[in-house]
């Protein structure tokens, strides 16, 4: 009887840890499709999320997605300047590198919520606002269930 337990025991476990690599190649496959995407499409897809969550007009949803646009060919042009051709990883950023891009990242930011208050009217930016935090605290508890994972 003890043998049949640790039988069962050791399939389910061995099913959880199939389940588990089966969703980060998942993830992986995902991220893949993203790079593959130009900046426009990635810009229009955006904005129809943003659309659907705070019932733009036309005229809004126009000039968020310009919006949109203009973000993310600055951060494809980034990512392509810091790619390293040979594809081996990249060396750390010194201090002042990654001070310099902390705060390039938070001037676009601030931009961005500044442009978002101008297209939005008050009540679909309270509503913009409150969207931010949840995806943050979605992307966090994702970071901390891998670390878990790791240290097992």
């Amino acid at each position: 009887m003890k043998k049949l337990l640790v039988i069962a025991i050791a399939l389910f476990t061995l099913n959880g840890m199939a389940q588990e690599r089966k969703q980060k190649k998942d993830r992986k496959d995902k991220s893949e499709l993203r790079e593959e995407m130009t900046p426009s499409d990635i810009a229009t897809l955006k904005a129809k999320r943003m659309t659907l969550k705070l019932d733009l007009t036309d005229g809004q949803q126009q000039k968020v997605q310009n919006l949109f646009l203009t973000q993310e060919t600055t951060k494809q042009s980034y990512r392509k300047s810091h790619k390293r051709a040979d594809g081996e990883k990249r060396e750390k950023p010194s201090k002042e590198e990654f001070l310099k891009m902390q705060n390039n990242r938070l001037d676009q930011q601030i931009e961005m919520k500044r442009e978002m208050k101008t297209i939005l009217t008050s009540e679909q930016y309270s509503q913009f606002e409150k969207m931010k935090p949840r995806e943050h605290k979605r992307k966090d508890k994702r970071g901390k269930k891998e670390k878990e994972n790791q240290n097992r």
